[in-house]
C-alpha cells in the first residue's frame, strides 16, 4: 500500500488501537484521529475553574550596543518539565525551559537578538523517537540557517544559537518546533512560545503592559495517568477534546472594565477555531500575522487556523462588575468536536478603583515607514495586482496517498539534494500565488517563510473578497474545502540577506510531516545553506540561569 493511504482494515485498527477511546474520522481520502481522554472523572478538569495565567517574559541575558547596532541575548533550553494540567495528576511535557507554552520573549525593533537554543531532551515520549530539534521563529525575515530550515536539526546535547534581525514592523510572531518528521509531536509535547515585536507606532496605539494579554489556544488528549495521548499514524491529523488556553485547561481570567489587546496564536497541530463572544459582542481586530492592519474591522467572530495570529481588542468597560462572558468555539468544518470543545475561556469582570479607562478604539493604524524603502520595498497592504511580476499556482492536495504542493513532497526536495524550488523570484520581486485547495474533506493552513502577503481574493473566479478579519498583512492562508486565496507578496529580504532557500507547507503538522512541504529560493539559492551555514554544535556544559521578568497576578 502506498505510505499514508488508508483502508477501511486500517481505520478499524486505529480505532482497535485507541482503545475506544479515539474516533478516526474519514475524511478525503484520509482519516484524522480525535481522541478522547481516558482520565477518571476526578481527574478530568471542568471549564473555568482554573484560573488563566501568563507564561514569563525572558529577559536577555546580555544586551548592548555594537558596531551593528543595538542587541539582545536570550538563553532556551528544549527539556523535560511537570506541569500541572489536569487535577491530581501530573503530565511530562517537553518545552523551551521546561515550560509549556515556552516563555514570551519581547525584542524592540531594530534591535538584533541571538537566541541561544540547547537540546537537553532525549527521547521523545510520545513517539519513541530521538528528540531532535529545530526552532522556527514563525513570522521573521531571518537568513535560511536561522529560518529552522526543517533538515537543519539541532540533536540531543547540542546547541544552535539563532541570530534574528527583527527590522520588521511590530507583530506577534511565535517559536516553535520544525524538525522534518517530527514536527507535530514535538510541538504537541510543548515546543511552542510567543516572541513579540515592539515599536514605538503600536505603542503609541494600542494597549500595553497588564492590558496586552498573549493567548496561545491549543487542543489535547490524556491517558488515563495525565501523560499525553497522541496518534499520527494515518498521516491525516490529530484533535483532542481539551482545549488549553496557555497551557490551562479552559481558565478563569478576572478583567477590570477596560479595553484589553489580545494576542490570539493557535498552536493546535490540526485543529481550527471560529471564536466568539457569548454576549455577540464584536472583536476589533487591529492585526494579523504580519503586524497591524491599515483599517480597524468589528466582527461577530472569525476563525483561525493553525499557526495564524490575530490581534483583537476587547472592551469590557460596558460591563458591571461580577458579569462573566465566555469565549466560545463554533468551529469550522473538517474539525471533530467534542462535549467541551465548543469553550475556550471565561472573563470576569472585576471592579476598578482605578482612573476610568479612556481609550478611543481606533478605526485605523498607521505601522510607520516603511523598512528598506530605499532598496524598493514597499508596504505589502499597498501592493497592487499590476506591480507583479508573476503568477505562480500552488496546489495543495492528497494524491496517491501523499500529501502533495503541486505534486510534489519534501522527499522530492530531499532526493534533488536540496536544489528543487517552486520559483526563484530575486529580492524585491513582486508576485501572485494563488493557494488552491480543490480537495473535498480537508482544510489546509498554508504557510510562506520570510515574506508577509496581502489576500487579494478568495476563490478569485467568483470575486469573492477577503474576510474582514483577513485584511492585514499575513504570513499563514487558511484554505478551506475547495478554496483558493490568492496573495500578493514581495520579496523583501532586509539589510544583508541576500537570499538562499525557504519552505512553503501546510501548517497542518501532520501534513507537513506527511510530507506536504516544499521551497522556493530568492535571489542566488547557493547563498547561505540553510543546514551547513551555521550548524548545530555540541555542548556538554550546565545549563545555564534565566531570568523572567515581574509576573501579574494570578488570573489576571
Amino acid at each position: 500500500m502506498t505510505r499514508g493511504s488508508l483502508s477501511r482494515r486500517d481505520v478499524l485498527k486505529g480505532a482497535i488501537a485507541l482503545g475506544g477511546g479515539g474516533l478516526v474520522i474519514a475524511a478525503g481520502g484520509g482519516a484524522v484521529v480525535a481522541q478522547s481522554s481516558r482520565l477518571a472523572s476526578k481527574n478530568t478538569p471542568a471549564p473555568y475553574t482554573s484560573m488563566f495565567r501568563r507564561p514569563p517574559v525572558l529577559m536577555p541575558y546580555e544586551e548592548g550596543v555594537d558596531d551593528q547596532g543595538p542587541f539582545q541575548r536570550y538563553r532556551l533550553t528544549q527539556k523535560a518539565g511537570q506541569a500541572s494540567i489536569v487535577p491530581g495528576l501530573t503530565t511530562t511535557i517537553a518545552g523551551y525551559n521546561g515550560i509549556f507554552p515556552g516563555p514570551t520573549i519581547r525584542v524592540p525593533r531594530g534591535t538584533r537578538s541571538e537566541v541561544r537554543i540547547k537540546n537537553s531532551l532525549t527521547l521523545n515520549r510520545i513517539n519513541g523517537q530521538p528528540f531532535s530539534t529545530v526552532t522556527h521563529l514563525h513570522g521573521s525575515a531571518s537568513l535560511p540557517q536561522y529560518d529552522g530550515y526543517a533538515n537543519d536539526h539541532t540533536h540531543p546535547g547540542e546547541c544552535k544559537t539563532y541570530r534574528y534581525p527583527n527590522w520588521q514592523p511590530a507583530r506577534t510572531l511565535w517559536y516553535h518546533d520544525h524538525n522534518h518528521r517530527t514536527t507535530a509531536a514535538n510541538a504537541y509535547a510543548g515546543l511552542a512560545g510567543q516572541y513579540h515585536l515592539t515599536d514605538g507606532y503600536e505603542a503609541a496605539q494600542l494597549p500595553q503592559g497588564q492590558y496586552d494579554v498573549p493567548i496561545v489556544v491549543s487542543d489535547i488528549a490524556f491517558k488515563a495517568d495525565g501523560s499525553v495521548a497522541f496518534d499520527d499514524e494515518d498521516h491525516a491529523g490529530f484533535m483532542g477534546d481539551v482545549i488549553l488556553v496557555n497551557g490551562v485547561p479552559w481558565p478563569k481570567m478576572r478583567v477590570r472594565p477596560r479595553v484589553y489587546r489580545f494576542r490570539f496564536l493557535v498552536s493546535s497541530i490540526s485543529r481550527s477555531y471560529r471564536f466568539k463572544l457569548s454576549t455577540g459582542d464584536p472583536f476589533h481586530v487591529v492585526a494579523t500575522d504580519g503586524g497591524m492592519v491599515p483599517k480597524v474591522a468589528a466582527v461577530e467572530s472569525f476563525r483561525q487556523a493553525p499557526a495564524e495570529r490575530y490581534e483583537v481588542l476587547i472592551d469590557f468597560r460596558k460591563y458591571r462588575a461580577g458579569q462573566k462572558i465566555e469565549l466560545r468555539n463554533l468551529s469550522n468544518k473538517n474539525n471533530e468536536d467534542f462535549r467541551n470543545t465548543d469553550k475556550v475561556m471565561q472573563f470576569e469582570v472585576v471592579a476598578d478603583s482605578g482612573t476610568p479607562d479612556t481609550y478611543v478604539i481606533p478605526s485605523t493604524l498607521d505601522t510607520g515607514p516603511v523598512p528598506w524603502a530605499n532598496r524598493g520595498a514597499l508596504d505589502v497592504m499597498k501592493l497592487k495586482p499590476e506591480m507583479a511580476t508573476a503568477r505562480r499556482t500552488v496546489r495543495v492536495e492528497r494524491k496517491h496517498g501523499l500529501w502533495t504542493v503541486n505534486g510534489e513532497t519534501w522527499d522530492d526536495v530531499e532526493k534533488s539534494d536540496f536544489t528543487r524550488v517552486l520559483g526563484n523570484p530575486k529580492p524585491y520581486d513582486i508576485e501572485i500565488w494563488d493557494l488552491v485547495n480543490e480537495s473535498g474533506g480537508w482544510f489546509h493552513p498554508v504557510h510562506v517563510h520570510l515574506v508577509d502577503g496581502r489576500l487579494l481574493s478568495r476563490n478569485n473566479t467568483a470575486g469573492r473578497k477577503p474576510y474582514a478579519w483577513e485584511n492585514g498583512p499575513k504570513d499563514v492562508f487558511y484554505l478551506g474545502e475547495n478554496e483558493t486565496a490568492s496573495v500578493l507578496m514581495q520579496f523583501t529580504t532586509g539589510d544583508g540577506n541576500d537570499g538562499g532557500r525557504y519552505m512553503l507547507h501546510c501548517h497542518n503538522l501532520v501534513h507537513e510531516d506527511s510530507d506536504m512541504m516544499i521551497q522556493f529560493a530568492v535571489g542566488d539559492m547557493a547563498n547561505n545553506d540553510p543546514i551547513h551555514a551555521d550548524p548545530a554544535y555540541p555542548d556538554a556544559s550546565a545549563e545555564l540561569p534565566v531570568t523572567y521578568a515581574p509576573s501579574y497576578p494570578l488570573g489576571s
